[in-house]
């Protein structure tokens, strides 16, 4: 082995624990063995970023404040939020789902992990946290058990901070107590149907509808996809939601069924409601009907407690609203256990429970009143539970009660209950032992005002009548008459004058041409027509009517002067004041001599008739007047009786036309105060007093107070009244007006769009407040600069005007005035200035030569005339036009202060700045003192003096005006308005 290396491995030795020792040693490793499984151990595993397992976003329109609460409670130490429903506590299909996945998506980029856990059991919710295992380490997961699976899951969601758990559709709240209780480190959200049942002091979230506009919003998308609505379509989607209650689920399955079929319209589904809501699109989930989702609740009820389900039938056919627990208990039935049904549907969110009274969602009793047994030998839990409703009103109003404070409070609860009842009522069930109390109850509501809100009970009575007495008979005649005249209150004019007309023509043939009762349905047809503005046929037939009555009752009939009363209130609706204020006063001489000075009826005419003064202008005669009846109803009737309120509204009316706002306003808001106390907060005449306070606020230029006010009253009238109201139709016109006023056209014109196909729709083309809608819409594209559409939609309109007031109507006259102004807008002086002239001398041959609007025509010449450079006849017109005002309307009213600051532009056009400072000086003082530091006219005073001190070399006061100017148009009209922009320019060129 000479020359070979020594091979030995003597000397070589390993020392100490764990120690090796070799000749040669490539790569050592030492220690334990691992096994596989610590390589998957949960401490040591990373989820991926983004790590999730969430479905597809869904569509959420709206919801922002309850996505903001969720975000706030999550991040500020709380670990759990539960979210429940709206109004009725987690009820199926209120988007509870929907909001925790948009919740989940919006914030996935401040998650470590998201997991979404179907908890709609126990092991449903074991089976989610398995598969975030297999997500986590497939290879591990796949060679392991069930509940091996489960505790990695656990020991991950301990080890590691930053994740969401989403527990969707819990049914036990004691289902998340293993997890809820035991992980801390990352943020866990509920949803569910239950109300009850949560840990004490967990947050939790009451769902509500949706927002009106998020609603029909959300609608419109659905069914028309990427095409603009027209406004028909869009107010019939309106229409849609209001009657889907806003209830999300409902609005998607009827936005996917009306895209589907394209043939329905949403005007047609709303009529069919009760046949549409089990349907769906093709290619939707038919588990995720509402009565899909609700049958679900009420198969669980029927197990948990078969009473509660017997209450929510009988439920279904009462007012969704204030049901009291005693109405739903039968007699020898222990209160105690209708309690506990209660308590069971609201803890499974089907009911809202106050302890005394429930309600329920409209929707959940449409489906119930439509749902079908599956025994067909059972008389059907529907009508089951229509009986059972029927027996408790019964009960509860037989015998009649006694007429006291205490009846009518039974009455007022009642009512909404006996409307329901008759609303729901079917062709082939017998409701004779309701009639009576139907009838009642209808002539109650009439009695207060409610008249619209009695339709459903006044279709049944008479439903009954000719089923029980026949076509003809005398009492089926009234019953009739009745609910046209309710249909007449609801503005449904397209159902009151075929049925009046019909009425009429039985009256006549049963009891002849002038028996009273026809004689009364002639006034009442003609009333009608009087609504729709049809005034051609409205003034024949009152002046037929009336000679009928004077040649059958006499002159001085009660039911002849009402008459007289009537056709002079239709002259003066078609601005025929010269023989409309005569029949006033000659009725009113009547009325003294007949019934006395104070009876209601005189102190009626006599308000009528200083209404007339003040359409004629004749405000010195109309305010003395209205002050006096006034005075006298408060003597004779009381201080809150409705015509004492109606005279101060009057009078409030009168002095705001008179530009005396700082009376108007106060006595507005008095009347308004003490109809919500009289009357209660949604009667008709509370609602308008309400209107009349906006518009005042915004006759004043307060508009910060003028559109919540208007846009609140218009939510009211949509709610109390319905969509398509005439006065809610009104509304929104006022609504918009208020948007243009200040600057918003582009909140105004799609309002205005959709307002003017709802009154074309249902009033009719030339109903006045289509006209006005139309007049509204031209007036607001004219503000929005848009003058190739706002022209063409002022000389239609005036054409209608034409043709169907006259040619010398007010109305017409003032269109004719908006045409000229549009002319003269759009810089067309040679069709303005001959409009205006023609105009004026229509104004003053009709009107008279001091009447208001005679003078404002005036004022609009002498300014066409200074755009035309004609200064020489500008001049002595503004001058004559501001002595008058001051003679007519007073040296502060607001017409007389704009005449007297557009003559010192004409002064200021001339060249004359020493008269032009003068002026405008004087006039920008008064407009502070009489209008208020911020109102539009003083602002727009404060504008122009600006700019004549810059023409007069006055920078530093210009600028320093302007720019003091400009800070209130900011802050009170708005950074758009034309005001604010106006002054902004005027300031840029200042300052070069």
């Amino acid at each position: 082995m000479n020359g070979d290396e020594d091979t030995s491995w003597s000397g070589i030795e390993a020392v100490g624990p764990r120690s090796i020792a070799a000749g040669q040693i490539g790569n050592a490793y030492t220690g334990d063995v691992l096994p596989a499984e610590a390589l998957h151990a949960p401490g040591r595993v990373t989820a991926a970023p983004g790590t999730s397992n969430l479905p597809p976003a869904a569509f959420c329109l709206g919801r922002e404040d309850e996505l903001d609460w969720l975000r706030r409670i999550l991040t500020s130490r709380h670990e759990s939020a539960i979210t429940q429903s709206g109004t009725l506590h987690g009820l199926g299909g209120i988007g509870k789902t929907t909001l925790a996945l948009h919740y989940a998506h919006r914030h996935r980029g401040d998650y470590a992990l998201i997991w979404w856990i179907n908890a709609s059991s126990p092991d449903e919710i074991e089976t989610s946290l398995t598969n975030l295992t297999r997500t986590l380490v497939p290879d591990w997961s796949a060679t392991t058990d069930r509940q091996a699976q489960l505790a990695w899951a656990m020991q991950w969601l301990a080890w590691h901070p930053g994740w969401l758990l989403v527990y969707d559709n819990v049914e036990n709240p004691d289902d998340l107590t293993p997890y809820a209780g035991a992980l801390h480190q990352g943020h866990h959200l509920a949803t569910s149907r239950r109300a009850t049942g949560w840990p004490d002091g967990a947050p939790t979230l009451t769902l509500g509808n949706l927002d009106p506009d998020d609603a029909t919003s959300l609608l419109c998308r659905l069914v028309f996809k990427g095409t603009a609505p027209t406004p028909r379509q869009q107010a019939e989607a309106r229409s849609l939601a209001a009657e889907l209650g806003y209830f999300p689920l409902a609005i998607k399955q009827a936005g996917a069924y009306l895209a589907q079929n394209r043939a329905i319209s949403p005007d047609s589904y709303r009529r069919r409601l009760d046949t549409k809501l089990a349907k769906t699109a093709h290619g939707t989930d038919t588990e995720r009907t509402l009565t899909r989702i609700w049958n679900v609740t009420l198969h669980t009820l029927e197990k948990v407690d078969p009473r509660a389900v017997e209450v929510l039938y009988t439920a279904a056919w009462l007012a969704p609203d204030d049901i009291p627990h005693s109405l739903l208990t039968p007699p020898g039935t222990d209160p105690d256990d209708i309690a506990e049904a209660v308590g069971i549907l609201a803890a499974y969110s089907m009911v809202t429970d106050t302890g005394t009274t429930l309600s329920i969602h409209r929707l959940v009793q449409t489906v119930l009143r439509s749902t079908q047994n599956a025994d067909d030998t059972q008389l059907p839990c529907r009508l089951q539970g229509r009986d059972r409703a029927e027996q408790a009103v019964l009960r509860s109003l037989t015998p009649l009660p006694a007429q006291d404070a205490s009846a009518e409070e039974q009455w007022d609860a009642l009512t909404p209950h006996l409307v329901a009842l008759a609303g729901t009522r079917q062709a082939e069930h017998d409701d004779s032992p309701l009639t009576s109390l139907y009838e009642i109850a209808g002539h109650r509501l009439h009695q207060q005002g409610h008249t619209a809100r009695a339709i459903p009970l006044r279709e049944a009575t008479l439903a009954q009548y000719e089923l029980a007495l026949g076509d003809t008979h005398p009492n089926t005649l009234d019953s009739r008459n009745n609910l046209a005249s309710s249909y007449s209150a609801a503005g449904d004019l397209g159902r009151a004058i075929p049925l009046y007309e019909a009425t009429l023509a039985q009256y006549e043939l049963a009891l002849g041409d002038t028996h009273p009762n026809t004689l009364n349905g002639r006034n009442n047809l003609a009333s009608s027509y009087y609504a729709a503005g049809d005034l051609r046929r409205a003034i024949p037939l009152y002046e037929a009517t009336l000679a009928q009555y004077e040649q059958t009752l006499g002159d001085t009939h009660p039911s002849t002067l009402r008459c007289r009363n009537n056709l002079a209130s239709s002259y003066e609706s078609a601005g025929d004041l010269g023989r409309a204020i005569p029949l006033y006063e000659a009725t009113l001489a009547q009325r003294e001599q007949t019934l006395g000075d104070t009876h209601p009826d005189t102190l009626q005419s006599r308000s009528n008739l200083a209404y007339a003064y003040k359409a004629a202008g004749d405000l010195d005669r109309a305010i003395p007047l209205h002050e006096a009846t006034l005075a006298q109803r408060e003597q004779t009737l009381g201080d809150t009786h409705p015509d004492t309120l109606t005279s101060r509204n009057n009078l409030a009316s009168s002095y705001s036309a008179a530009g005396d706002l700082d009376r108007a306003i106060p006595l507005y808001e008095a009347t308004l105060a003490q109809r919500e106390q009289t009357l209660g907060d949604t009667h008709p005449d509370t609602l308008n007093s309400r209107n009349n306070l906006a518009i005042a606020y915004h006759a004043a230029g307060h508009l910060r107070q003028a559109i919540p006010l208007l846009e609140a009253t218009l939510a009211q009238y949509e709610q109390v009244l319905g969509d398509t109201h005439p006065d809610t139709l009104n509304g929104r016109i006022n609504v918009a007006g208020a948007y243009t006023a200040a600057g918003n056209c582009d909140r105004a014109i799609p309002l205005l769009e959709a307002t003017l196909a709802q009154c074309e729709q249902v009033l009719g083309d030339t109903h006045p407040h289509t006209l006005s809608g139309r007049i509204n819409l031209a007036g607001a594209c004219k503000a929005a600069g848009d003058l190739g559409r706002a022209i063409p939609l002022y000389e239609a309109t005036l054409t209608q005007y034409e043709q169907t007031l006259g040619d010398t109507h007010p109305d017409t006259l003032t269109n004719r005035n908006n045409l000229a102004h549009a002319y003269k807008a759009a810089g067309d002086l040679g069709r303005a200035i001959p409009l205006y002239e023609a105009t004026l001398t229509q104004y003053e041959q009709t009107l008279g030569d001091t009447h208001p609007d005679t003078l404002t025509n005036r004022n609009n010449l002498a300014h066409a005339y200074k755009a035309a450079g004609d200064l020489q006849r500008a001049l002595p017109l503004y001058e004559a036009t501001r002595a008058q005002y001051e003679q007519v309307l007073g040296d502060t009213h607001p017409h007389t202060l704009q005449c007297r600051n557009n003559l010192a532009g004409a002064y200021y056009a001339t060249g004359d700045l020493r008269r032009a400072v003068s002026l405008l000086e004087a006039t920008l003082a008064q407009c502070e003192q009489v209008l208020g530091d911020t109102h539009p006219h003083t602002l727009n005073s404060r504008i122009n003096l600006a700019v004549v001190y810059h023409a007069a070399g006055h920078l530093r006061r210009a600028v320093s005006l302007l720019e003091a100017t400009l800070a209130q148009c900011e802050q009170v009209l708005g950074d758009t308005h034309p005001h604010t922009v106006q002054c902004r320019n005027n300031l840029a060129r200042a300052r070069q």
